[in-house]
């Protein structure tokens, strides 16, 4: 039971250091103790599974704590029982479907520990951990990668993103800890595997550091001011009378406010319009009149259903074009495997439609040249930035609601966001509804971000690129080049231990 504990424990840390807490160095040895008890398991898959689902329950369900702010939906006409009762599920349902990855990681190492010198068991863990991250990613559920523990406070390391997406980094997190588990439990080679876990974290950081200090170019022919609007309508009024009223002035207002700063766009908020355009778009006379190009968030229709979509609306009053959301909210905003259970699940979003998602070929073009979009749950899927950055995307357009939650998730989606623009080596903007609003460089640097649960305008002036990092080139290539050489020297490892 103590060892059970300590290792619950280690994983509430790993969970709490995230932002808004950014106590990124406790990530590089926070794993150690769960290497160390696997490696001691002496092949035992099934215990050494329970031990890797103890520590992932202590990550994810500390990391995402902030999913019981989903309570209280009494306004949707549930009781408060009821309300409750939703929202721990959901918290529980998602942080156990996080932890599988921790207890499939714990089951493999186990299985192949026996077989392998440490070497080679370590390299084989840091693989297997990024590929499981991976194939999560491919899920309608991700958040939590432990890459995202080094955002926004540890840029440097965060800069090896650029070579292939959040890979590199989840990889040398396990990789380190491993060396440092093995240091401990080796007693022989002890100094050896230190000072191998310091020289990786010395020398990754080196490395990033040369990505880091890369200068940034203003060139003032690729300059565009964007003004945002944090609108702070909380969803319990949104959908109805006063909240629709709200938004309407306060958007309208912000929006003149921004075109008479000379803005060339203003961005709003996912939903900033929680209601169907029919024929014109709103804010539509106000834009005519001020002759400044807005990128609306709302719902638009899309074969009998709906899209939660972001607009460009041009000065003229039409629409130019529409991101339609990818990676919708599963219960909240579509029902999954909906031929099967669409009738025995009652839906948590008060939209009346069933929402369709977007596609992942999609191409947001504005009068300045693609653009990269993404709107809220989209932000946690680097794929899906690294896509449109390839396809020439210039910079990033993020809309995300993040009411009700707190800023404890408000700060970690501000964080995914900062390891977007430093992957893609893009300017980013973010308007939320109720907090963080926000413009990152390139560098992942946070130049402005607003204050929550308040009606913000702010302008900045941003700019347009076209580089190509090595992961917007070639995608996420370092996994399965790192999975080849796992078995490679996992091979070799194997042929001399049977000598």
């Amino acid at each position: 039971m103590r060892e059970l504990g300590f290792l619950g424990l280690t994983g509430l840390v790993m969970g709490i250091i995230p932002a808004p807490i950014n106590a990124w160095w406790l990530a590089w040895v926070s794993l150690m103790p769960l290497w160390t008890y696997v490696m001691r398991t002496q092949g035992k898959v099934r215990r050494a599974m329970g031990l890797g689902l103890i520590w992932g329950i202590g990550y994810q369900g500390a990391a995402l704590s902030w999913l019981t702010g989903l309570h209280p939906m009494t306004w949707m006409g549930l009781s408060w029982w009821t309300s409750i009762t939703i929202a721990v599920a959901c918290w529980v349902f998602v942080t156990l479907y996080g932890a599988v990855i921790t207890a499939l990681w714990a089951g493999f190492i186990a299985w192949v520990a026996p077989r392998l010198p440490i070497y080679s068991r370590i390299l084989t863990g840091a693989v297997a951990w990024a590929a499981l991250e991976w194939i999560w990613t491919q899920s309608p559920l991700w958040w939590t990668s432990l890459a995202y523990t080094q955002s926004p406070a540890n840029l440097v390391i965060l800069h090896l993103g650029q070579l292939s997406g959040p890979t590199m980094i989840t990889a040398a997190l396990v990789a380190v800890n491993g060396c440092l588990a093995a240091s401990w439990t080796t007693i022989r080679y002890r100094w050896r595997y230190q000072g191998a876990a310091i020289a990786l974290f010395l020398g990754l950081h080196l490395l990033g550091w040369s990505l880091y200090i890369q200068p940034l170019i203003a060139d003032q022919d690729n300059a565009l001011t964007i003004g945002i609007i944090q609108g702070n309508i909380p969803t319990r009024i949104k959908l109805f009378k006063q909240g629709i009223e709200l938004g309407q002035k306060n958007y309208e207002s912000g929006y003149r406010q921004l075109a008479d700063q000379g803005v060339d766009a203003v961005l709003t908020p996912e939903g900033a319009f929680p209601f169907l355009w029919q024929n014109q778009p709103p804010l539509a006379a106000t834009i005519q009149e001020k002759q400044v190009v807005a990128w609306l968030g709302s719902f638009m229709p899309d074969d009998h259903r709906i899209t939660q979509s972001l607009i460009t609306v041009l000065p003229d009053g039409s629409i130019f074009s529409r991101y339609n959301k990818i990676k919708l909210v599963p219960l909240g905003e579509y029902i999954p495997f909906e031929p099967l259970l669409g009738r025995l699940i009652g839906r948590l979003s008060p939209v009346s439609a069933q929402m369709n998602l977007g596609k992942r070929n999609q191409r947001f073009v504005t009068p300045w040249g693609p653009v990269i979009a993404g709107i809220c749950f989209d932000s946690a899927f680097p794929q899906l930035f690294q896509a449109q950055a390839a396809q020439g995307g210039e910079f990033i357009l993020t809309a995300s609601n993040n009411d009700p939650y707190n800023t404890r998730m408000m700060a970690q989606h501000h964080a995914h966001d900062v390891m977007r623009a430093i992957e893609t080596d893009r300017w980013a903007v973010r308007s939320t509804n109720t907090g963080y609003s926000g413009v990152i460089n390139p560098h992942g640097q946070t130049l402005w971000r607003s204050s929550p649960q308040t009606f913000v305008v702010h302008a900045e002036t941003i700019y347009r690129r076209q580089t190509q990092t090595l992961y917007v080139r070639w995608g996420n290539w370092l996994l399965p080049s790192f999975v080849g050489l796992s078995i490679i020297v996992g091979r070799l490892s194997f042929i001399q231990t049977k000598k």
